[in-house]
């Protein structure tokens, strides 16, 4: 316990040493107090302002008791460590006050410690655990600091709280084995018999020895606080891990050396050359930005640092080009030993670090001009003279128009675009028309006539600057043929000033390529077919696009052509060949249905024509001719007959009156069926009622002499009427025919066939 007298208190403090928690633990401090003066006392315990950062806990930290002489009292204390606090050694005080009874004797102040641990540190197990203490004490806001070229002196003092002998070894193992030096002292015991070695401290039971840690940073090393961990083992519990932290801060140095060096320091055409070295020597980044400013009072140069921003490490150093470049060449001295320019290196760092107070000055001699430059500028003078002279006889005489450029916009163009031309014509102002004529085969040549103003319209030409300018000048030329444009510039009405033609060779309007059958692309599916059968065509046709319309032609026998089909491609494929034909270049179509209603010999062709109307009909060839055979159908009788009897023989009554039918199978307009008996010409089906004779025959014709003539007979056995005796009725076995019977009178018995 911690104990301190005065002539009226008595303090007790306990624990009495070091307070140990990790952030989060409860801790508990309690102290006894003994009035030991001669009057009754109103006592306050309370905690300085840096233990405030210390405590979480809700509880008032403070005490107000009256306390009766010669008597005593036990204060307790509960507050939490804050989680989130940083490893280390914080100081605070306790302090005893009774102002109003002991203002003498009265505040004492108390000065106390609470270590906060690692978190990874073992928690304790028993009294017997070893413990260390690291002085001097540090923490976030107590911060060791390190001094160059001194080591930061650090003194572990460890407890070996146990009754055997332990060894302990420590270690930094945030620092790189350069940053530090442990020293491990002897103990004292070597006589009796306890071995100490270099690479550790051996304590007796229950004694206490000191490690040395010694910190000296490189001197590279960045200024900034440095929280290292200190880690103790101890050999009887190697897994007992003790952890502490020491708070040091390295000091910013600012030492920045900068020096210039002169590699070209007189130059008469060229530029001055430097070399700027900055070394760092202290112990923080920097960050600079390059800069020179002449020292004299106009800025006669350009100052180019290569490179413009430098980033130097602690301990390190860089070269830095410097160019000197004059600006005004016309203040380059014409004699004597050269123009001095001082300049004054100036640095700015980023970071708003400390600069040298005094930077390098440097001076580049401008030396004087060599004497071949007298030449120039007498040379200079007269020119000078010469073009004044020039300028006011160009007032006087001022400079004529002139035909900068005329050219059409292409060599070459399609049909249905006109031809555009493009020019310029300078002092237009000198300017009183223009007169634009063409030539080309087979028309009469034609003028045109501009005036300037008129052309000015803002769309296709336009006056600057006294130059007139025309792009894209649309001509009436449109007719495909070869043209020789000329544009004549006339300063009076007869006064030609300038003229140019377009070019040597002629602006051409080309014909675009004729549609063309291509070669044995037009055929029939099969050469020959029947009366009623579709003839089907295909047929592939180049340069599709220029394809106006397209005649199907039949060739006859006697050279008369004949129109048989006509396609109109006017507004691209026709309707009726939409599904029959696949647009590209060859348009390609198959299977295009013909028709044919008469039987006979076709040679027929297709002939494109063109949507230009200037294209030369020899262009435009016809295709190669195809023959098909249209043969008609065959025919057949397949009746005729006497009373509904085809019977090639047969006996009738004489002068009986009979039915002939008859029927063909064939096109009425492909045949022609004639009755011998009558000589006439009757339709394929039908009948008649004649007056029975010794034979019958029926023939059938084809119209196109294609078929053979057939014909079919019927022969008949004449039975003559009988003599002297009434004529019976003839039977008939059509029911529909009329019988012929004598007239008699109403008593008179008709017999009938049989006689009866």
């Amino acid at each position: 316990m911690q104990n301190q007298y005065t002539s009226v208190l008595k303090v007790i403090i306990n624990p009495p040493d070091i307070l140990q928690g990790m952030p989060g633990d409860i801790l508990q401090l309690h102290a006894i107090i003994t009035n030991q003066g001669y009057k009754d006392a109103r006592i306050d315990v309370y905690f300085d302002e840096a233990f405030q950062n210390l405590n979480l806990s809700n509880n008032p930290l403070q005490e107000c008791l009256s306390l009766a002489s010669q008597k005593s009292y036990e204060v307790s204390f509960e507050f939490q460590i804050p989680p989130n606090t940083p490893p280390g050694t914080y100081d605070y005080r306790l302090i005893i006050d009774a102002p109003e009874d002991y203002p003498q004797e009265t505040p004492i102040s108390f000065p106390l410690q609470i270590q906060v641990l690692i978190k990874e540190q073992t928690v304790r197990r028993g009294g017997d655990d070893p413990t260390f203490i690291i002085k001097p004490t540090s923490n976030p806001n107590n911060q060791l600091i390190y001094k160059p070229g001194q080591p930061l002196l650090i003194t572990v003092i460890v407890n070996n709280r146990c009754q055997q002998v332990d060894r302990f070894r420590l270690t930094c193992p945030d620092l790189d084995d350069t940053w530090f030096t442990i020293r491990y002292p002897r103990t004292g015991y070597e006589g009796a018999g306890v071995l100490s070695e270099e690479n550790g401290l051996e304590l007796n039971d229950y004694s206490q020895g000191e490690i040395l840690l010694e910190i000296h940073p490189p001197a590279d090393a960045f200024s900034g606080t440095y929280p290292p961990t200190i880690q103790l083992y101890s050999q009887n519990r190697p897994d007992l891990i003790l952890l502490d932290l020491v708070y040091f801060q390295i000091p910013e140095i600012y030492n920045l050396d900068v020096e210039l060096n002169t590699i070209l320091g007189k130059a008469s055409h060229t530029a001055g050359k430097y070399l700027l070295k900055l070394s760092n020597r202290g112990n923080t980044e920097r960050e600079l930005v390059l800069d020179a400013k002449t020292q004299d009072e106009e800025e006669l140069c350009n100052y180019k640092f290569e490179p413009l921003k430098v980033r130097l490490l602690p301990q390190k150093s860089t070269d830095v080009n410097l160019t000197v470049e004059p600006i005004s060449s016309w203040r380059q001295p014409w004699l004597g030993s050269g123009l001095f320019i001082n300049f004054q290196i100036e640095i700015q760092d980023q970071k708003q670090l400390p600069l040298p107070d005094k930077l390098p000055q440097g001076s580049f001699i401008w030396k004087s001009r060599p004497w071949w430059q007298f030449v120039l500028l007498l040379l200079l003078i007269l020119g000078i003279l010469g073009g004044s002279a020039f300028i006011i006889w160009r007032i006087l005489n001022p400079e004529p128009a002139k035909i900068v450029f005329f050219e059409s916009t292409s060599p070459t163009y399609q049909e249905g675009d006109r031809i555009s031309l493009n020019w310029q014509v300078s002092n237009v102002k000198q300017l009183e028309k223009l007169k634009l004529s063409f030539t080309a085969e087979n028309l009469e040549p034609k003028a045109y006539f501009y005036k300037p103003n008129e052309l000015n319209d803002g769309k296709n030409c336009q006056i600057q600057n006294n130059t007139l300018t025309c792009n894209n000048f649309i001509t009436e030329a449109k007719q495909p043929g070869k043209y020789t444009f000329k544009l004549e510039a006339y300063k009076n009405k007869n006064d030609i000033v300038d003229e140019e033609p377009t070019s040597p060779s002629p602006v051409e309007i080309k014909l675009p390529p004729a549609p063309e059958i291509v070669n044995d692309s037009f055929r029939s599916d099969k050469p020959q077919y029947e009366k009623g059968q579709q003839v089907n065509l295909s047929w592939q046709i180049s340069n599709p696009e220029q394809l106006a319309s397209l005649q199907i032609i039949n060739k006859q026998e006697n050279g008369t052509l004949i129109t048989v089909g006509n396609f109109d491609f006017t507004k691209g494929i026709p309707p009726q060949l939409q599904k029959k034909c696949q647009e590209g270049n060859p348009l390609t179509c198959q299977k295009v249905p013909m028709g044919v209603s008469t039987p006979g010999k076709y040679t027929i062709f297709l002939q494109p024509t063109s949507k230009s109307r200037f294209q030369d009909p020899k262009n435009l060839k016809a295709s190669n001719p195809i023959n098909i055979n249209v043969t008609s159908k065959p025919f057949e009788i397949e009746f005729f007959g006497i009373n509904n009897n085809q019977q090639s023989t047969q006996s009738l009554d004489e002068g009986a009156t009979v039915t002939l039918s008859w029927k063909v199978k064939a096109d009425p307009k492909d045949v022609i069926v004639t009755l011998s008996h009558s000589g006439k010409q009757v339709n394929v089906t039908g009948s008649e009622p004649i007056i029975v004779i010794p034979e019958l025959e029926i023939s059938v014709k084809d119209k196109y002499g294609q078929q053979e003539t057939i014909t079919r007979k019927i022969q008949i056995n004449i039975i003559p009427k009988p003599q002297n005796s009434p004529t019976p009725a003839t039977s008939s076995p059509n029911t529909n025919q009329p019988q012929i019977t004598p007239t008699q009178s109403s008593n008179t018995v008709v017999p009938n066939s049989k006689g009866f």
